[in-house]
């Protein structure tokens, strides 16, 4: 209960934070270990590229420890942006930071790259959720960026192998969208979430009983009927 009411020193971070770049890096590869799922792995002159840029957000403790953390990329010329390797310390998690820190790099995506689509892939319903109260929603690959640069930084994660084989058609993440020309309210794709979250749920169950066991040869009728409803949309 005192988690929840801890203070953050929440700032886009700069030089002064590069001491925290390898524990960040450390903490992404436990946390995908810990999942079971995969991430493009960052290295910690990465992550000190983006702090030095000020294209990242870094989340602090009243005792000055890193708390959070997570930074911008952009695709395609800027006309893509991604807030990408969002991470909060275990101990700390389940304490609305994860929340505070999305917010915090999407207002400076906005203010950065006001005419920019934002997107994200996560394989969690807990971004998910987030992703959906700030105006994302759910799409298609298709509907990402093509630059080659974005695709090739996925060779480090364990579920690369299932994104080529499925032509970057679709993958263990699920795809959100901000378009700043055309997008609905957040109002409205927070209540679309909260009123299918429970398909959501089933549908990453769906997508790695599908993409991790191509063959499993026995299925029942509900999940047939699944599949048919959601190949179309997500290119299984």
């Amino acid at each position: 209960m005192e988690q929840q009411k801890q203070k953050f020193d929440l700032h886009i971070a700069s030089e002064k934070d590069f001491q925290f770049a390898e524990a960040i890096c450390l903490e992404m590869e436990e946390s995908a270990k810990a999942r079971g799922t995969g991430i493009a792995k960052r290295s910690p002159d990465y992550i000190r590229m983006k702090m030095a840029e000020g294209k990242a957000v870094i989340a602090l403790t009243e005792s000055g420890e890193w708390a959070g953390f997570c930074y911008i990329e952009t695709w395609s010329h800027g006309e893509y942006v991604a807030n990408s390797g969002l991470i909060v310390k275990p101990t700390l998690r389940k304490s609305g930071l994860a929340k505070m820190i999305k917010r915090k790099i999407f207002q400076l995506s906005r203010d950065t790259y006001p005419n920019a689509k934002i997107f994200g892939l996560t394989t969690g319903l807990a971004v998910m959720k987030i992703n959906s109260e700030l105006g994302y929603e759910p799409v298609t690959y298709s509907e990402l960026t093509q630059d080659e640069a974005f695709w090739a930084g996925c060779k480090s994660c364990i579920n690369y192998e299932i994104l080529m084989s499925k032509e970057r058609k679709n993958c263990m993440c699920t795809a959100m969208l901000y378009d700043p020309k055309d997008h609905y309210e957040p109002e409205e794709t927070k209540r679309y979430f909260d009123e299918n979250e429970k398909g959501f749920e089933r549908l990453f169950r769906f997508k790695e009983w599908k993409l991790l066991q191509p063959f499993l040869k026995k299925s029942d009728k509900s999940a047939k009927s699944l599949k048919t409803v959601l190949s179309s949309f997500f290119n299984f």
